[in-house]
């Protein structure tokens, strides 16, 4: 009888992981997901605050943790790590205020042309009035060219940090 019962679970759980609705659907989290990790490499371009003059920057993207995460070093010393977490998108930001807020990407464009994280908390905080980042705006214009736009805010106000990257050749 314990032998009919195993070969029944057995091809049970078969026949479930192989029908079309448990096969693992391609949602915008992961489409986006995918494209984060295509940046993969050496970027170069301009970092500008809101009413600044443009500056230069570099960055680079790479895949760790066996493809399950992205990891962006900017130049001007922060480093970003974009993961999903079941069916999330989410990013920790390690940035120069000495804080790191986690955001949740909350919309995307069509084929994930761009993707909106918003904040969702941070560790090492020191004060409410702190600067800390509390959103980012990713835009994929090109396989070769994406704007990052950080919504940074400190005593009330919020500033934009965008960043204009192209890939090295």
């Amino acid at each position: 009888m314990n032998k009919i019962l195993s070969c029944f679970v057995v091809l049970s759980v078969a026949a479930c992981l192989s029908s079309p609705e448990m096969l693992s659907a391609e949602t915008k989290e992961s489409v986006a997901f995918d494209k984060l990790r295509a940046l993969n490499g050496d970027w170069q371009g301009t970092v500008a605050w809101t009413g600044q003059q443009p500056t230069d920057i570099s960055a680079r993207y790479y895949v760790t943790g066996n493809g399950s995460a992205v990891v962006e070093d900017l130049s001007n010393g922060m480093t970003s790590v974009y993961h999903l977490d079941g069916a999330d998108l989410r990013m920790t930001h390690y940035c120069a205020a000495q804080n790191q807020p986690r955001l949740k990407a909350t919309a995307f464009g069509p084929d994930g042309s761009d993707i909106t994280f918003s904040f969702v908390d941070i560790t090492n905080l020191s004060s409410p009035k702190a600067g800390h980042v509390q959103g980012l705006d990713l835009k994929f214009l090109a396989a070769d060219h994406i704007t990052l736009q950080f919504h940074f805010a400190s005593n009330g106000t919020v500033r934009d940090e965008l960043l204009d990257l192209r890939r090295k050749k």
